[in-house]
């Protein structure tokens, strides 16, 4: 895709997933990539994928702002960044605890927008400047037991539409609203879930979510990192303030591969 080759990207939760997988893929299209995420072995790991790491906490303004800065010393400058970094869980109503809310809230919201926040004049310098965060189909539609999730993601949402136009035409923002891949950390963690709820293996889950879709299986990283990759090119330059859905053609439910 013409202009991604030369990009400078900052990846937030690019050690592990679907940022992992975009970091790669950013990688292979020529870019300069730095990763962001929290300090431990996965982020040892990225430094061998990828030109920089940083290792900060999202939910912490000053770890931000350094990261940030650290990055864009590293890459020689700063014109796009994908926000990946996320948590979960899954719980009823009544189980769910005000340090279970504020930490989703805190990682999931708050995390992309000191984020978006400290790279943005980085962004815009050079006119040209891209935002795309991972957001959710739970971001589309409230979903049971993900109270805090579904919240954060629609929040996701609304920050990015505000982004979209305080930033342009110097920058570009988007969002992307994955389904179902359960090849990541989180999807285990709903896939193990499932399976419990359901008294069915995983392996039955997965053919029952993949047969819920018109494409017939489930997502994966790379789906994501595609469509990453076509916002951040100049191919999407007249695109801004939108959420495309990466989903096989999922229709409205609640959630693919349990009956509630």
């Amino acid at each position: 895709m013409s202009g991604v080759t030369g990009r400078r990207a900052l990846v937030t939760g690019g050690a592990s997933g679907i940022g992992l997988a975009t970091a790669r893929r950013l990688v292979r299209e020529g870019c300069e990539v730095a990763v962001l995420d929290l300090p431990g072995p996965n982020l040892d790991a990225a430094s061998s994928v990828v030109q920089a790491v940083v290792g900060a906490d999202v939910r912490r303004a000053d770890e931000v702002r350094h990261a940030v800065d650290e990055a864009r010393a590293e890459l020689g400058g700063l014109d796009t960044l994908v926000l990946c970094a996320g948590i979960i869980h899954i719980k009823p109503l009544a189980e769910v605890s005000e340090d279970d809310w504020d930490r989703t809230l805190a990682v999931n919201l708050k995390g992309a927008f000191l984020c978006a926040q400290a790279a943005a004049p980085a962004l815009c310098d050079g006119g040209r400047g891209r935002i795309v965060a991972i957001s959710s189909d739970a971001g589309r539609r409230g979903v049971p037991y993900l109270h805090a999730y579904s919240a954060s993601k629609f929040g996701l949402i609304g920050l990015i539409q505000s982004l979209a136009g305080e930033l342009a035409p110097r920058a570009t923002a988007n969002a992307i609203c994955p389904v179902s891949t359960p090849g990541t950390g989180m999807g285990q963690q709903v896939l193990s879930w499932k399976s419990q709820v359901t008294g069915h293996s995983p392996g039955q889950v997965l053919d029952e979510i993949a047969n819920a879709f018109p494409l017939a299986r489930t997502g994966s990283e790379e789906d994501i990192a595609g469509c990453v990759t076509f916002l951040i090119s100049d191919e999407a330059s007249f695109i801004t303030g939108t959420a495309i859905d990466v989903d096989g053609g999922a229709a409205l439910n609640t959630m693919p591969g349990v009956s509630l």
